[in-house]
C-alpha cells in the first residue's frame, strides 16, 4: 500500500508533511509518537518551554507529554495552521491507563495530493501573551485569517 504522505521542505516552517495521495474527510493519517514523559520530566529536560518555542512536545493528558524528539515519527513535522485541514484527536485508553492514551492525526476535509497537512497546535499559556512571546510563537501559515501566533487567545473573564 502506498504511503498517505511524504515529508519534505515546507513553505510554512522547516519540514512539513504533504499528502502523497488523495485523502478523504475523516481519514486517519498517522499517530503522534515519541517518548512518554511526565510534565515534570519534560520541564527538567527542556527547561521553560515558554522561551524555546519548542513544538515537538505534545501534551497527552494531565500527567504525560509525548516527546517526539526521542522516538518520534513523521507526525512531528506536521505544521500548525490557523485554517487546518487536519486535527489532532486524543484516544483515551479504555482501561483508564493514562500511559496508553494516544494522539491521532485525522483529516478534517478531503485533501488533494501535494497539499501540506496541518493542524491547530492549540498552545495555551497561562502567562500574559507579550509581544515577545507572540514573536517567539509566531505563525507563518499564510491563511487569510491567520492570527499571527500559535498561541490560543486567552479567554476573557467577565468583570463584576
Amino acid at each position: 500500500m502506498a504511503r498517505k504522505y511524504k515529508v519534505t521542505n515546507s513553505p510554512i516552517h522547516g519540514r512539513g508533511v504533504f499528502a502523497a495521495q488523495p485523502l478523504k474527510k475523516g481519514e486517519k493519517v498517522i499517530d503522534y509518537t515519541g517518548r512518554l514523559r511526565t510534565h515534570a520530566q519534560s520541564d527538567r529536560l527542556y527547561g521553560d518551554s515558554l522561551d524555546s518555542g519548542h513544538t515537538f512536545l505534545f501534551t497527552l493528558n494531565e500527567r504525560y507529554v509525548i516527546d517526539a524528539n526521542v522516538g518520534g515519527n513523521d507526525a512531528r513535522w506536521i505544521n500548525h495552521s490557523c485554517a487546518p485541514n487536519c486535527e489532532a484527536l486524543l484516544e483515551e485508553d479504555e482501561s483508564g491507563d493514562k500511559r496508553r492514551d494516544k494522539v491521532e492525526i485525522w483529516t478534517r476535509r478531503a485533501i488533494r495530493p501535494g497539499t501540506e497537512l496541518t493542524y491547530d497546535y492549540g498552545i495555551t499559556l497561562e502567562v500574559p501573551h507579550t509581544a515577545r512571546l507572540k514573536k517567539l510563537w509566531a505563525c507563518l501559515c499564510g491563511a487569510s485569517d491567520c492570527t499571527g501566533t500559535l498561541l490560543r487567545p486567552k479567554k476573557r473573564t467577565a468583570r463584576t
